[in-house]
């Protein structure tokens, strides 16, 4: 069993900042890649942030220079720190994890999700 559990999420008036966070625990050997999408209400699900086990990262165009995604890989936790928000990154926020459990299987889960709502 693997779970993910989110924290960090609120209410922030525009410009402001929240940290998201995503812990990963029960049966694992490693972590691959960790990172994080949003939906809007009447969206698709899109990609924000995506770190690899070397800490290689990528953005969505939307999110880049006011976003940052690191890892922890001690405390198998993921952060996106979120700077200059605006209205329009109001979303339910979803971490998901790609790791390689003790049973030697690839696994990939995802959060229950946390909502950030961006005021004007």
């Amino acid at each position: 069993q693997v779970q993910l559990v989110e924290s960090g999420g609120g209410l922030v008036q525009a410009g402001g900042s929240l940290r998201l966070s995503c812990a990963a625990s029960g049966v694992i050997f490693s972590i691959n890649a960790m990172g994080w999408y949003r939906q809007a209400p009447g969206k698709q699900r899109e990609l924000v942030a995506h770190i690899t086990s070397g800490g290689s990262t990528n953005y969505a165009d939307s999110v880049k220079g006011r976003f940052t995604i690191s890892r922890d890989n001690a405390k198998k936790t993921v952060y996106l720190q979120m700077n200059s928000l605006k209205p329009e990154d109001t979303a339910v926020y979803y971490c998901y994890v790609d790791l390689i459990t003790l049973y030697s299987s690839r696994y990939e889960t995802w959060g229950q999700g946390t909502q950030v709502t961006v005021s004007s």
